[in-house]
């Protein structure tokens, strides 16, 4: 579980997207990003949360919020995920997991009553000054925008 909250400066990033642009947190200065960190491309949880963002994209925009993802999956996955899925935002190749380790939410998972290590699922929601307003740690995928604009 991440150490930030609420009030913190968020962690400075700099990674590649689907497209091979680098994209930072200074990019988004002066827009509220919604940064949403998933755990694989194409899994039934990840494109719930991916087509509910998506369902509901024009909303966040008018509310101000920009969108930017984020997993461990290859600029190429990233690619054909948001062309399976008409994807409208950007989502970041941290292939080296350094954004994931920054924002501390690699960490221990169970499924099927094994343990692993892997991302977990986990949105910022980052002011226009570079402060996280809210954490989101129980990511409900197939309504998380709802829970990123009831305050």
């Amino acid at each position: 579980m991440t150490s930030l909250k609420n009030g913190d400066r968020a962690p400075d990033f700099s990674g590649i997207d689907q497209e091979g642009r680098k994209v930072s947190l200074k990019d988004f200065k002066g827009n509220k990003l919604v940064l949403y960190f998933y755990p694989k491309d194409d899994t039934p949880g990840c494109t719930a949360e991916a087509c509910n963002l998506r369902d509901n994209y024009d909303t966040l925009l008018k509310k101000g919020f920009q969108i930017l993802g984020v997993s461990a999956d290859s600029e190429e996955s990233h690619k054909k995920f948001i062309s399976k899925y008409v994807l409208p935002f950007p989502l970041i190749a941290d292939k080296d997991k350094k954004i994931i380790h920054d924002y501390g939410i690699w960490g221990e998972k169970k499924r099927y009553g094994k343990i692993y290590q892997g991302i977990l699922r986990t949105t910022f929601i980052i002011n226009e000054d570079g402060i996280i307003e809210k954490v989101i740690g129980k990511v409900d995928t197939k309504n998380h925008t709802e829970q990123i604009i009831i305050d």
